[in-house]
């Protein structure tokens, strides 16, 4: 599974590039506007023109999504179009991401303006990450729409299910990849029991229909779900710095480290 950073901080997108262990980079246009906002009031000269330009440098030869603000077709396809002919020059990386359904609510007349904004710039060559993703269909119109990455929410499925169940969390808390039993069965949103069970039933379909897509498991709150996500076949997962930092974390291995140094042989470490 390839990992993306969850992040606008050009700090910690150069340190997990130096780790040499993330693939890209997903962000949104809050997250970009506070990076700079900390960047001005820390004394820095920048804009979030010249801030995305160095991001995409840092992270060249791998995808970078940017996102647009517009809700309706027409308006996706102009300001995707225009983002990628400004930003794409720069390291020929640019993804652009479009929701898979633009609405506010069941009333708006707008429910297909995302697919056909995908469809529009997809034919014009432009990549598609296809964002807010929450049902496996919705993942089967985008994909044959022809966005070339499909973004589920897991984390934001799994804290829907616990506010259904009036369950008090924090973000971080894992959720049971088979969902949480309650009289008999897992409770379930649409049938989705988890977060991770709407990666896996997105995966599924893909893979069934050879669709091309690949899927980029979203909103990842901590790393057991990244080890479900992996495990349900997701492509892709997309993760906050401190999560790709928790990784590697477990009491034994520190233990372990301990016994090592401790048992150095000095002949053996002197070797030349």
């Amino acid at each position: 599974m390839k990992i993306f950073i969850d992040s606008a901080d050009i700090d910690e997108i150069k340190q997990t590039y130096e780790w040499g262990v993330v693939d890209g980079i997903t962000t949104n246009p809050s997250l970009l506007k506070q990076a700079v906002e900390r960047r001005a009031a820390a004394g820095e000269k920048t804009d979030i023109r010249k801030y995305i330009e160095k991001i995409l440098m840092t992270a060249k030869g791998t995808p970078v999504s940017l996102e647009v603000t517009e809700r309706e077709s027409k308006k996706m396809i102009e300001q995707g179009r225009r983002l990628f002919d400004m930003f794409n020059p720069v390291a020929k990386n640019v993804y652009i991401k479009i929701p898979v359904n633009p609405s506010f609510s069941e009333e708006d007349d707008i429910h297909f303006h995302g697919i056909e904004a995908i469809r529009t710039l997809a034919k014009m060559g432009i990549p598609i990450n296809c964002t807010l993703i929450f049902t496996p269909e919705q993942a089967l119109l985008a994909a044959k729409a022809g966005a070339k990455i499909l973004s589920p929410f897991a984390g934001r499925i799994d804290d829907h299910l616990r506010k259904k169940m009036n369950i008090d969390f924090k973000k971080t808390d894992y959720f049971p990849a088979d969902g949480i039993i309650e009289k008999g069965a897992p409770v379930d949103d649409n049938g989705i029991v988890s977060g991770i069970d709407l990666v896996r039933k997105c995966v599924q379909i893909v893979a069934t229909y050879g669709l091309g897509s690949e899927v980029l498991a979203a909103s990842l709150r901590n790393p057991r779900q990244v080890r479900d996500a992996a495990l349900a076949g997701a492509h892709i997962g997309t993760l906050p710095f401190e999560v790709i930092k928790d990784m590697l974390k477990h009491g034994k291995t520190y233990e372990g480290m301990k016994n090592f140094t401790r048992d150095i042989v000095q002949e053996y470490a002197d070797l030349k």
